[in-house]
């Protein structure tokens, strides 16, 4: 029996310890799974942050880089100064895009005569490069009537043409020795060995996947098609009804079967269209025989050879024939490696920048005429059309302007306005009130703000519009609550016994408070300011209302004049059909994030120059 008595309570302390190593385990493994989740989630979101940034820089880089054509250009007297005055006004408004464009002809000559192809050598060009020339004859008229060597800068689609941007080009040198046979403007080139088969390979393959592309687009036109067809039925069976009942709604439905029949027959076109070309494209890709002909919607190949670029129509493995967009100086054999084969992927009827032009651009390499560097336009001009030339000078100075008005209100206002109301005001129904409209002002939308300075600034008191001035006052109105509440909770979280101290040794409340309490409160402050500060430099809405959305060419020189902002001018890019403008926008953003560092770094350094140990 004392056995047994002894037994059971050890056996139950046993179970017990069990239970609590159990229960022990079981809180370790949920500390480790909780540790688990917030690692994953930390590297979710570093790695969203990581994807995200590479992706903006990736789409900006081309906008940080630019493309120019080193000519040498003669400005004669006849151009800008017929009359010999010598004067840089008159000098100012002569011709400075005619010697340019005597420089391009210089380079091709078998141009001269065709207006057609002119325009086209001339559009490689930018508008601007004619005020590059301006600028430094108007600087140094002694260079009139002397040959200038300077970079002249090219349209935005010749420069994304050589970045590869728009064009995805492949370059192979020529492994075999090239015949040329010229007959007219057709010109035949035959090789020694199979140059060519890889690049029929290429051409086959990108024909493959544009039939695949449009067998998509016609699965998707026949879903579309079978949908319209049963509401066409369903909208019939309607009209029958209505119309044996005369009713109203007759009409109506009468226009909704004229619609869905339209539709249908519209969706019915699409589907016979691309599935013909999808069948002919795949015919095409089936043949393993033969010569492959080229065309506008088919990828394009060059050949550069003895000086000319021959855009080829028909390719074989070992010959091609084709037109010569660039003469050849000669019909001689060339040796292996002084030819080259240049594949563009993207059909010619797909991009802006046409073979002709492409070719232009090919030979200005090869002269080692193209030069490229860094794009400080981008850092120094305002807005603009053509892609080139649009650059955030002018949405930069904009944005400081108004972040500066918005600072020299908002900053001494809200913090005089949380001191009053956390140190000197009374507790009652009043200030309750107040406050409680603060915090309610802090959560209302960002457009009511712009609707009120709208309302007031612009149409009352009628100050200036898209000018920074009003832009930082309607900010101003949207960042003062923010600033109100995270200055009083910076005065808050100063200890009692500081305010005591100060008492305790003969200070009044004011002195306590603006000698002792105010100091050790400034990096609180400064953190609030500066989150008010970050969120009205990325504020668009409300600046939309006032009208800075306004195209603006010239930099602003004070806060009266138009102007725009960072936000507003990302906004006009992204919505531009331009593929210059996206990388624009995208360069725009960076810019915009940078500038917002540059406010933090600013904040944390006032951080620490006003931070106080206790």
């Amino acid at each position: 029996m004392t056995e047994m008595t002894v037994s059971q309570p050890r056996a139950a302390a046993d179970a017990r310890a069990e239970a609590q190593k159990a229960r022990i385990r079981a809180r370790y493994r949920a500390e480790t799974r909780f540790k688990a989740y917030g690692i994953a989630a930390i590297a979710f979101a570093a790695i969203a942050l990581v994807v995200l940034v590479a992706d903006i820089v990736v789409k900006a880089w081309p906008a940080f880089t630019i493309h120019e054509a080193v000519y040498t250009v003669t400005v004669t007297a006849e151009d800008v100064d017929p009359n010999g005055t010598k004067d840089p006004e008159v000098i100012a408004t002569g011709d400075f895009t005619a010697p340019i464009r005597r420089a391009l002809l210089e380079d091709f000559p078998d141009v001269a005569g065709k207006r057609a192809l002119r325009l086209k050598l001339y559009g490689l060009v930018s508008t601007g490069a004619s005020d590059q020339l301006r600028a430094r004859i108007v600087a140094e008229p002694g260079l009139i009537g002397k040959p200038v060597e300077m970079p002249v800068l090219l349209s935005d689609d010749a420069d994304l043409a050589l970045k590869g941007v728009v064009t995805r080009f492949s370059r192979d040198a020529g492994r075999g020795t090239l015949t040329p046979v010229i007959d007219g403007d057709t010109v035949t080139l035959t090789s020694s060995t199979a140059d060519f088969a890889d690049d029929l390979a290429r051409v086959k393959q990108a024909m493959a996947d544009e039939a695949r592309r449009l067998r998509n687009r016609v699965a998707i036109y026949k879903s579309a098609l079978v949908e319209t067809s049963a509401n066409l039925a369903d909208t019939e069976s309607l009209l029958k009804t209505a119309t044996a009942a005369n009713a109203d709604t007759v009409p109506t439905l009468t226009g909704q079967v004229a619609k869905l029949t339209s539709d249908r027959d519209s969706l019915s076109g699409q589907v016979e269209t691309l599935s013909a070309q999808a069948t002919a494209l795949e015919k095409r890709f089936d043949a393993t025989t033969g010569a492959e002909e080229l065309d506008g919607t088919t990828p394009s190949l060059f050949v550069q050879v003895n000086g000319g670029v021959v855009r080829v129509t028909e390719l074989g493995p070992d010959h091609v024939t084709g037109t010569a967009l660039i003469p050849l100086a000669a019909d001689t054999p060339a040796a292996p490696g002084a030819w080259s084969i240049e594949l563009l992927t993207v059909p010619e009827g797909s991009r802006k920048v046409s073979d002709q032009e492409i070719a232009w651009l090919q030979v200005m390499e090869t002269k080692g005429r193209v030069v490229s560097g860094f794009n400080w336009h981008f850092f120094t001009m305002g807005d603009s059309r053509e892609a080139e030339l649009a650059g955030v000078a002018g949405a930069l100075v904009g944005s400081a302007y108004t972040m500066l008005v918005t600072l020299a209100l908002c900053l001494p206002i809200g913090v005089l306005a949380a001191i009053y109301l956390e140190e000197f005001a009374p507790k009652n129904r009043l200030t309750e009130l107040i406050e409680v409209n603060i915090n309610n002002l802090a959560a209302v939308p960002s457009i009511v703000f712009g609707l009120l300075g709208l309302a007031v600034f612009l149409n009352f008191f009628g100050l200036p519009r898209s000018s920074p001035l009003v832009g930082g006052l309607v900010l101003a109105l949207l960042v003062l609550p923010t600033i109100i509440i995270a200055s009083r909770a910076a005065l808050k979280a100063v200890p009692p016994s500081i305010r005591e101290a100060a008492l305790g040794v003969g200070a009044s409340h004011q002195q306590a408070v603006f000698h002792h309490v105010l100091p050790l409160a400034m990096p609180g402050i400064m953190t609030g300011t500066i989150i008010g500060m970050a969120h009205a430099l990325g504020e668009t809405a409300p600046l939309l209302l006032i009208g800075m959305i306004a195209f603006i060419v010239d930099i602003p020189g004070g806060v009266t004049q138009a102007a725009t902002v960072l936000p507003v001018q990302i906004y006009l890019w992204s919505d531009l059909p331009e593929i210059g403008f996206q990388a624009k926008t995208s360069a725009a953003i960076i810019v915009l994030l940078m500038f917002l560092f540059v406010m933090n770094g600013l904040a944390i350094l006032l951080r620490k120059r006003f931070e106080r140990r206790w």
